[in-house]
């Protein structure tokens, strides 16, 4: 792939010069236009949001079988959110780790180093993300699908593999995209920020003739990182007194196309980022910024919704998919490149009828065909393949998921699910019981098992100076019980307190063999989790709204006793927006907490809070929307730790930076 060049002057000149040209002719063109803004919502119809993700069918968020948080548009622009990390880490429960590479999701105190994000499943419209070689679900500026094209986000927390699988482990994200044409508008974003940041966005929204809607998208992002990082591990004169020169860039484009009309919806997404390594890990060279990964990810993805008559509803999907891993990896000067190659399709139907007024059933079946799941890892000089592992497998699954309304005020739920894959089968329930005693009190008791097979990266993946291979991996299993109460306070409060309860069984977990010192997966010691989860949320009318929350979670290795690596005991946030002078200027600030975390070394980061401000202007012309954030305000120097593949015990993470936003709406 070479060292990575500076962008052209032209394309850097592209986004200050096209932000330039959107003021002006917004401000040429005055009026205002309103936008609707769910955050003004009254307790009672909060209470009637709707979740899919849940149940595989839109439902009350009070009549999930989970405990669900749903993230709008709204909240994405209020708080300045740039990626689907940003979104996750300011919810309860939920925390992030960042390796100046990717980006890792930790749930209810369990973040592992290794783990590709394989224990939350990742889904865009109800598409599985996670791809088929790592089990990887991207949530950095990896993630495939630009933030300003979400309508909302459902975070159904709990084990959700009783209907859809392996990967719903600790959580399913349902991320949800805007309507293809039920308006028609052209959407131009441009936004530059710290680090020498740019990011360029072209929304295109029509409705034709026949009733086809059409949503297209494109857009482009492109960062210089930091210019010099330190790392003490490597303060010696070889190697540069440890200093990480122009090796942190990032930059990736992405393309959305959606169609819909009569019961059918059509998707294709296409993405690709390229990040440049700092930290030297796997041993490579350090201070050499041709050592980067290159991420591409794609699928064609076609739905069919049918109303049958008045009690029942078919659903019907098929859907191909790619992924491409291309990582460049310098050791002594020598180009090493590390290849995955993922490609799969498959369907799913889904059927769910009424026999009965309190009844609902659903059964679903799902297929499909790994075509590829190839893994390559070879010296460039002279080529040598040290790896050449080529796969392909298939799974077949059936669910079938019954809520019954035993009186008006207590709901049972029940769902199974057996999925037969190439080399493991599982079976996996869901109970639920769903109390509402009065007008606003809702009581959840909920019991759920969950499982993920290994991938082929753990099962397969071989390196002979890093790494080793162990086919005699098995699957690894969660069981949790859970108590959730949702109480209404008054006309604009809710309160939501949750205890929690699991256990996991056979953890696959990378860690470094004391006979070779090479890193290997292995089915380890149990995972034991008490936690309790509080969160309250509001608003004061017009004048603000908000939410803060705590989490505890204690999490124990079984057998030792001892607490996991990256699992912080404590985590509270705190979100609130309130107008500034009048409605069309809006403030939204942030503070997150989180607890000392134990390292691979045995040692503990500090604890740290991070706090970010955003101000958004709307309405300030026709079209024209202005924000501007700054992230990290008091420059807060905080660490995450690490993984076996780096010679750091943890990493330090960004400071204060900025972000400066133009949309525009023609």
């Amino acid at each position: 792939m070479g060292y990575k060049s500076a962008p052209p002057k032209s394309a850097r000149l592209f986004i200050p010069v096209t932000a330039f040209f959107l003021l002006l002719h917004a401000l040429v063109f005055g009026d205002n236009i309103v936008l609707a803004d769910l955050t003004e919502m009254s307790i009672e119809e909060l209470m009637n949001v709707t979740v899919y993700g849940a149940s595989k069918f839109e439902q009350k968020t009070t009549e999930a079988p989970s405990s669900v948080s749903i993230i709008t548009s709204e909240d994405i622009k209020k708080y300045g959110y740039r990626t689907l990390s940003d979104i996750l880490k300011s919810q309860r429960s939920f925390y992030i780790t960042y390796d100046r590479n990717y980006s890792y999701v930790g749930v209810r105190g369990f973040g592992r180093s290794g783990d590709y994000n394989g224990r939350v499943l990742i889904l865009i419209d109800g598409h599985r993300t996670n791809d088929n070689v790592y089990d990887q679900g991207f949530i950095g500026t990896e993630f495939p699908l630009d933030v300003d094209l979400i309508e909302k986000i459902e975070i159904v927390r709990g084990p959700g593999s009783a209907l859809y699988g392996s990967n719903a482990f600790f959580a399913v994200i349902n991320v949800i995209t805007r309507k293809a044409g039920t308006t028609e508008w052209m959407e131009a974003s441009v936004d530059a920020g710290a680090l020498e940041t740019y990011k360029g966005r072209l929304s295109f929204v029509h409705e034709f003739n026949d009733g086809t809607g059409v949503l297209l998208s494109g857009s482009i992002m492109d960062s210089e990182g930091r210019s010099r990082l330190f790392f003490s591990e490597f303060d010696d004169p070889s190697t540069n007194d440890g200093i990480a020169e122009n090796a942190d860039y990032d930059r990736n484009h992405g393309f959305f196309l959606k169609l819909s009309r009569s019961g059918f919806t059509l998707e294709g997404l296409y993405a690709s980022r390229e990040k440049g390594i700092p930290t030297a890990s796997f041993e490579t060279d350090f201070n050499d910024s041709r050592n980067m990964t290159v991420d591409e990810r794609g699928y064609a993805y076609l739905r069919y919704e049918r109303q049958l008559g008045d009690n029942s509803q078919i659903m019907g999907r098929l859907f191909y998919d790619v992924y491409d891993y291309d990582g460049t990896y310098m050791y002594g000067g020598v180009t090493n490149k590390d290849l995955g190659k993922g490609t799969w399709w498959g369907g799913e139907t889904l059927y769910s009828v009424r026999p009965l007024d309190k009844h609902k059933l659903s059964l679903g079946a799902e297929y499909q065909v790994n075509s590829k799941q190839d893994q390559k890892y070879d010296d460039q000089d002279p080529l040598t393949a040290d790896l050449d592992d080529r796969r392909d497998s298939r799974r077949l699954a059936v669910y079938l998921q019954d809520e019954f309304a035993v009186t008006e005020s207590l709901i049972f739920n029940a769902g199974l699910r057996h999925d037969n894959y190439y080399r493991f089968e599982s079976t996996n329930p869901r109970l639920a019981l769903i109390y509402s005693p009065f007008d606003g009190t809702v009581f959840k008791a909920i019991y759920g098992q969950a499982f993920r097979i290994p991938n082929s990266y753990e099962l397969y993946y071989e390196e002979a100076t890093t790494q080793k291979s162990n086919e005699d991996l098995g699957p690894e299993t969660i069981r949790t019980h859970e108590i959730i109460w949702e109480q209404s306070l008054g006309k604009n409060f809710n309160m939501t307190v949750d205890a929690f309860h699991y256990t996991i069984s056979d953890l696959i977990h990378q860690h470094s063999d004391p006979e070779d010192d090479l890193l290997v997966f292995m089915n380890s010691n149990d995972i034991e989790t008490d936690g309790v989860e509080l969160e309250i949320g509001g608003n004061l009318g017009d004048r603000a709204e908000g939410r803060v929350s705590y989490t505890y979670q204690n999490a124990k290795e079984a057998e030792e006793r001892t607490r996991p690596v990256n699992s912080p005991r404590h985590l509270a946030k705190l979100n609130l927006t309130a107008p500034v002078l009048d409605e069309n200027l809006i403030a939204g600030l942030e503070a997150q907490y989180t607890s000392k975390r134990e390292t691979l070394a045995g040692d503990q980061t500090d604890a740290f809070i991070v706090s970010n401000l955003t101000i958004l202007g709307r309405n300030l012309a026709r079209g024209l929307e202005l924000s501007g954030s700054i992230y990290n305000i008091f420059d807060k120097r905080y660490h995450d730790p690490s993984g076996d593949e780096y010679v750091q015990d943890f990493i330090e993470q960004d400071g204060r930076a900025f972000r400066l936003k133009i949309t525009y709406v023609f």
